[in-house]
């Protein structure tokens, strides 16, 4: 190996040691700054300077000098630490300085920049001073065991105290690149196993082709076709069982690569206990950061996917939910607050779930600040999920940390990236629940094959709830948007075509539907044709398309074929905003004859002003001032069709609609109800006994009238 080549693979090995380096200093550093008992408080003296010895060894060996004397000076003031028994606020923020610019100095390094003029250099003269400053030297307290004295210099670890080798044999350095690779190449065999799957299936038909050839050919002809029967049924049963092996390899070899790319959760969560401190003492507060189920293993790739989105909740929980100790006291709450990040498997998904004991999620703020911005506010639960859309903040001012309205729509953008969900969940005065949901692997996954506008979809499996055959008493029409009516509630409905931006298709009589869920959201997306089921290996986007709408990736199918992998969640976002069109189903044909609409409403102006819509659109109405009236001229001169106002004298739209519902002769009669209230509870009554359609005034479109008559007729 030449000079150059050896000096890069050094630097490499040190900058990758460099990071470890830094990250066990922030974690050293904060737990003394935690005041450890005495025996603890000599551990921790003794590792920090160890770890910062052996960064200097390493970048002698680089020739990197600036970090050489920076470290040198770095042991001096944790020996002054070490003299003292502990560590004044300042010397500590002198250390946890050094550990950053420790770390800016490697990414330095790794983009091949110069350290001149850079903060570890602006630093030394601060180190300096700190290590000669005079040495406030604490006595003994009584009862305390004497100090042990301190070494000038770190004694080298005598060999025999060296650990030995395990069971597994010396540790070796991969690459996350070399992994990376060796995944993909894996991922290649399993799929071309799964594609040997489909050659059987071809020879199994072949085979019986030419039996049922065999048996209409008599003579030496048949013994010929006998001969090649048996030889293809032959080469079948060895490619049956080559098939077998090859699947069982490349299932042992994925497992195995696997398993050198886990890494334990505990390591997505490095760097942020240091980062709560710190924002925590920038902005007055106590916070102790606690990690459950850290040693969990999880896939490399998984864990850096959630790095950052792990680092905006816990700021945006010490920023925005935790309170001051003062505020804390007032509500009988302990001063330091609490942030705790868990890590559990569930099936083939991971949870990472970041709570605090805080002030909780100002709900309010939230829908004031989506108002103004425009957003569909629903005044219930959910409308908390908001804090999740662009620019939406609950911060009174812009700081260095919060104010933009970034953080949140960041974690969910990353989240859904990994196929994931994020959701949020809250008590007022006790604290906020963040929800991660993702995938346990990235690199293959079981889809859900589907066609839309004439191409090919995959869809997570674990994403599809359902599938469905809609007809048209499924669907119900709220506000003007077509619905499926579940058992227990009523979920979005629209087309993968409209969603997508694609040609929408012909319609059918029963269409397809699946029913997505992402978290506690669901919707259901109407597809031209299911095709098939089948694990798939999973290819990102690229470097130059870093983000498509409602596509995550790219499924490569077992004959080779690619297939845009959309992202549920984006999919049952966008359902939530759109309706399925008007020819969902196929329209009946119409009579010659106009049909009759019973209108009743107690305003004269609303009457006057719907009855005019719907004579103008064709209808022939019969316009009455209560619904006592109406249900005396519906059971005197019937109708096609009923358009009722709720709230009126003597019976109300309910009590109208139950009445037409009760009746033999109008059962099945379409009803829709026009009115201001716009309550959920008023809605699911109205459903509830009977209503076909349900309208708010305060959205009302004439054209939603219009087309929900056309469809119910």
């Amino acid at each position: 190996m030449d000079r150059d080549r050896l000096a890069q693979a050094l630097m490499a090995t040190f900058l990758e040691e460099l990071e470890g380096h830094v990250a066990a200093l922030n974690r050293d550093l904060l737990a003394l700054e935690k005041a450890p008992s005495h025996a603890r408080f000599g551990e921790l003296m003794t590792t920090l300077l160890r770890t910062v010895h052996s960064v200097k060894g390493a970048s002698r060996a680089v020739s990197e000098a600036l970090i050489e004397t920076a470290c040198h000076r770095l042991e001096e003031v944790l020996l002054v630490v070490q003299r003292q028994g502990g560590a004044s606020p300042e010397l500590m923020e002198v250390c946890f300085t050094a550990a950053d610019a420790l770390d800016d100095a490697g990414r330095r390094l790794a983009l091949k920049q110069e350290l001149k003029g850079s903060p570890l250099e602006a630093l030394l003269p601060r180190l300096e001073e700190a290590a000669l400053a005079p040495e406030s030297l604490r006595p003994v307290a009584p009862g305390e065991p004497p100090r042990p004295p301190v070494p000038e210099a770190l004694p080298p670890v005598p060999p025999g105290d060296a650990p030995a080798p395990g069971p597994e044999g010396l540790p070796v350095r991969v690459s996350a690149q070399k992994l990376d690779a060796l995944l993909a190449r894996s991922g290649e065999l399993r799929v071309a196993g799964l594609r040997m799957e489909g050659r059987v299936e071809l020879l199994e038909a072949l085979h019986e082709e030419l039996h049922q050839l065999r048996l209409r050919l008599s003579g030496s002809d048949e013994a010929a076709a006998r001969r090649m029967e048996t030889r293809l049924a032959q080469l079948g049963r060895a490619l049956a069982a080559d098939r077998r092996t090859l699947l069982q390899a490349t299932g042992g070899l994925d497992e195995e690569v696997r398993r050198a790319r886990t890494l334990p959760f505990a390591e997505a969560c490095a760097g942020l206990e240091r980062n709560a401190r710190d924002l925590a003492l920038a902005t007055g507060k106590q916070v102790r950061l606690e990690v459950r189920g850290g040693a969990l293993e999880l896939d490399r790739s998984l864990l850096q996917g959630l790095r950052e989105p792990l680092l905006h909740l816990v700021r945006n929980a010490v920023a925005h939910g935790l309170e001051t100790p003062e505020a804390r006291r007032e509500a009988r709450k302990p001063e330091e607050g609490r942030v705790t990040l868990s890590a559990r498997l569930r099936g083939g998904r991971v949870q990472v779930v970041v709570e605090d004991d805080g002030r909780g999620l100002d709900v309010a703020t939230v829908r004031q600040r989506a108002r103004a911005r425009g957003l569909p506010v629903l005044g219930d639960a959910g409308d908390a999920r908001l804090i999740f859309m662009p620019g939406l903040s609950t911060a009174e001012s812009v700081t260095e940390v919060s104010g933009r309205g970034v953080g949140l729509d960041v974690v969910r953008a990353q989240v859904e990236a990994m196929r994931g969900s994020v959701d949020v969940a809250f008590e007022p005065g006790q604290g906020s629940r963040f929800t991660l949901d993702v995938p346990l692997t990235l690199s293959t996954l079981r889809v859900l094959l589907v066609t839309a506008g004439g191409h090919t979809f995959a869809v997570a499996g674990e994403s599809v709830e359902r599938l469905l055959r809609l007809g048209p008493g499924d669907v119900r029409v709220v506000e003007g948007r077509q619905m499926w009516a579940a058992p227990r509630a009523l979920v979005p409905l629209a087309t993968l075509t409209a969603v997508l931006g694609l040609e929408a298709s012909a319609p059918r009589q029963r269409p397809g539907a699946m029913v997505l869920a992402s978290g506690e959201v669901r919707a259901v997306l109407v597809v031209d044709e299911v095709l098939a089921e089948q694990e798939v290996l999973v290819r990102g986007l690229g470097p130059r398309i870093r983000r498509a709408r409602h596509v995550s990736g790219v499924a490569v199918l077992p004959d080779g074929r690619m297939a845009p992998l959309l992202n549920a969640a984006s999919l049952v976002r966008a359902a939530e905003g759109r309706t399925a069109p008007a020819g969902l189903f196929p329209a009946p044909v119409e009579k010659k004859a106009k049909r009759r609409v019973l209108l009743a409403d107690d305003s004269m102006t609303t009457r006057a002003l719907e009855q005019s819509i719907l004579e103008a659109a064709g209808y022939d109405v019969l316009a009455c001032v209560d619904g006592q009236e109406a249900w005396e001229r519906l059971l005197a001169e019937g109708a096609d069709a009923v358009v009722s106002d709720v709230e009126m004298p003597r019976m109300d739209g309910f009590a109208l609609t139950e009445a037409v519902r009760g009746s033999p002769r109008f059962g099945r009669l379409p009803v829709v109800l026009v009115t201001a209230r716009s309550k959920p509870e008023d809605k699911a009554r109205g459903l509830q006994v009977g209503a076909s359609a349900y309208l708010v005034k305060s959205a009302f479109d004439q054209t939603h009238l219009l087309e929900t008559l056309r469809q119910l007729l």
